[in-house]
């Protein structure tokens, strides 16, 4: 227990380092059920953490779901996942996940701090000098995790070192989340990792095209709802390889709002299709399906007025 605590503290203290100033802690069952989250300040999780990780280690009886269905399919001894998300008012984080170990060794030299969550299963974390916009943030990481061949969804949060993996692969043997190096206080800048070789071109987006489309009443009249669209036919790799999931999620609800569904409608079936917008839900970020549908319709409901025009 204490040697737990000490290399998630280590962990805290590396990234306070950089710049982060407060922690976003989530915990989740063992199939992922988020159960709670909370932001602390530094003062506040050094406090908190070693309750924490005790309750966060203790096994229990639970049950083990079906991912799609929600069906029991078995049971299980195990914990809850701890899982913290820096932030910072001066530092961008960039977090390189799913990476070999020949990948890893590419963003080492920048790294200020490479973290194992399961055998095999390395990530990396970056700082940079926080961007003028959040776009000019997020299309940057972009760039940069395309470069290294890391996980494009990751989300920013990592599992808090000293902690068990609690997964049902693990079962038996549940991994222990480990430090693998923590360089405190090292920065690096875009130039830096530009001239390293570890930031692809930027992309030039343009935005879908816009199809005039007035949804049939066909539907209505036989009294049977519209069906859905394809979300798989929405989520096309782009040049880099990697699917743009934001836009997947908008080009989807676009061709919903053509059918004929009601921006509500649209939004709580988009949390049914889409893992970003599950993942959004994980993050207490609840109104992202609702606003990316009302976006979405908006942009239908104009390029059905200029069909008209």
């Amino acid at each position: 227990m204490t040697e737990a605590v000490s290399e998630a503290l280590r962990m805290i203290d590396t990234f306070a380092s950089v710049g982060a100033n407060r922690i976003h802690v989530t915990k989740t069952d063992i199939n992922g059920k988020l159960q709670w989250g909370k932001a602390y300040s530094l003062q506040d999780i050094q406090r908190v953490l070693p309750p924490m990780i005790r309750i966060a280690g203790t096994l229990e009886d639970c049950d083990l779901l079906e991912k799609k269905t929600g069906k029991v399919i078995g049971q299980a001894r195990a914990g809850g996942n701890l899982m913290v998300r820096p932030f910072s008012d001066t530092t961008a984080f960039i977090q390189l996940d799913d990476l070999t170990e020949a990948q890893l060794d590419r963003v080492r030299p920048v790294a200020f701090l490479t973290v194992q969550t399961s055998p095999g299963n390395q990530q990396a974390w970056v700082a940079v000098p926080r961007f003028a916009t959040d776009q000019e943030r997020k299309d940057f990481i972009s760039r940069v995790k395309e470069r290294a061949e890391s996980d494009v969804s990751a989300s920013g949060s990592v599992r808090l070192a000293g902690t068990s993996n609690f997964k049902p692969k693990y079962i038996g043997n549940f991994p222990k989340v480990a430090i693998i190096d923590a360089v405190p206080g090292r920065m690096t800048t875009p130039e830096a990792l530009e001239a390293l070789g570890l930031v692809a071109p930027p992309k030039h987006y343009s935005p879908p095209a816009v199809v005039p489309f007035t949804p049939s009443r066909r539907a209505s009249r036989l009294g049977k709802e519209p069906g859905w669209p394809d979300y798989g036919r929405c989520l096309k790799p782009e040049a880099g390889g990697a699917a743009d999931r934001s836009s997947a999620d908008f080009t989807w609800c676009m061709y919903a709002a053509r059918l004929g569904h009601s921006v509500e409608a649209i939004a709580a079936k988009l949390l049914e299709v889409s893992e970003k917008a599950q993942e959004r839900v994980r993050l207490r970020d609840a109104g992202y399906a609702l606003v990316t549908a009302r976006n979405a319709a908006a942009a239908a409901e104009r390029g059905r007025k200029q069909g008209r025009g």
